[in-house]
């Protein structure tokens, strides 16, 4: 059995249609959707999976192997559901939730020194026309 503490249990309440956050990756907000799954995962005990700290075990051991791909197939479900349908055919050739993860990040993460440039321009830039005070602040916070 599976412990409740263990990144592998599955709660009775999870299932592949549940959308883990309302930011839905479109291909030009990976930054923002990425921080969003980070924090859904982190808050599920699910982040090792993604981020390898959590491996597929080896060998036969029936029980533990059946718990990750189960918890695997149902990360990759999550993602799907906050992923732009047009882009669902660039990740479904994906075997698990770290390589889908990789792979939009190897092709959608900005370098640190465009990006970089790129908030620079933007604080610079930034102007409050008709937002209000609460969103002209929390873009500037979110642009640093």
């Amino acid at each position: 059995m599976i412990e409740p503490s263990s990144p592998l249990y599955l709660h009775p309440s999870d299932n592949p249609g549940a959308t883990i956050t309302t930011c839905v990756f479109n291909g030009e907000n990976y930054d923002m959707w990425e921080k969003a799954v980070k924090n859904a995962l982190r808050a599920k005990n699910k982040l090792g999976i993604i981020d390898g700290t959590v491996n597929k075990p080896k060998g036969e051991d029936g029980n533990e192997l059946n718990a990750w791909e189960a918890c695997n197939s149902m990360i990759i479900s999550w993602m799907f559901n906050v992923i732009d349908k047009s882009l669902h055919s660039s990740v479904a050739y994906a075997l698990t939730a770290k390589d889908m993860w990789e792979d939009l990040k190897e092709r959608y993460a900005v370098g640190n020194a465009p990006r970089v440039h790129q908030l620079r321009s933007e604080i610079v830039n930034l102007k409050q026309e008709g937002m209000t005070v609460a969103a002209y602040y929390a873009k500037r916070v979110f642009l640093g």
